[in-house]
């Protein structure tokens, strides 16, 4: 059975290598700020539910392509502290609350 199921996996193996080390070591080294847009993402999310907006709707009203707020909203764009509160203001949310 062993052999059977063995040669079931090398029969099925991915001809192309896995990247799990190197995603896994990227997002450990970058965990900060991917915290923060994880966040900033959760929040654009939440405003866009609460105002029934869909992505193009909410790329008009920051200005930006459909595309960029997909990037935004997969939560690992790397945003300026501009960025930020460019979006906070066009907005009118917080995203960030300081203690």
């Amino acid at each position: 059975m062993a052999s059977k199921t063995i040669k079931f996996l090398e029969a099925h193996q991915s001809d192309t290598p896995s990247r799990f080390t190197e995603e896994a070591a990227w997002r450990k080294e970058n965990a900060g700020w991917l915290r923060w847009s994880r966040q900033l993402a959760v929040t654009l999310i939440g405003y866009m539910q609460d105002n029934g907006l869909k992505r193009a709707d909410l790329a008009a009203r920051l200005g930006v392509s459909p595309q960029y707020v997909s990037k935004l909203l997969s939560g690992t764009e790397n945003l300026s502290f501009k960025s930020v509160a460019n979006i906070e203001d066009k907005l009118g949310i917080t995203c960030f609350a300081m203690a």
